[in-house]
């Protein structure tokens, strides 16, 4: 997983636009007008998701339209993964305790 997925999602309005992008392609002033903020800093914070790979754009007339690339976020899907069997094992020592103190009463 690359280092600029995670930078690019650390920022809550970038995050807030891929949860946008996730019901589908938006234009530039959609996403702005649905997350209250300006066109140019819309615009910014678009340019670092599509720069990191999270966004494609697509050119139309005058309008720039955003869509969700899933392969960045599969990636980090991939890497969590490693991590969930580590929480599993933990979550069954905790089960298996628990069941150890509740025989005991």
């Amino acid at each position: 997983m690359k280092q600029t997925t995670l930078n690019a999602l650390a920022e809550p309005n970038r995050l807030q636009m891929v949860e946008l992008l996730r019901e589908g392609p938006l234009t530039v002033n959609q996403i702005a007008e649905r997350l209250q903020i300006r066109q140019p800093q819309t615009s910014k914070h678009l340019k670092i998701l599509h720069e990191a790979g999270l966004v494609e754009v697509q050119a139309e007339a005058n309008r720039r339209i955003y869509k969700l690339r899933p392969e960045p976020l599969q990636e980090m899907d991939k890497w969590l993964d490693s991590f969930r069997s580590i929480w599993e094992k933990r979550l069954d020592q905790l089960e298996d305790y628990l069941e150890k103190l509740q025989k005991k009463r």
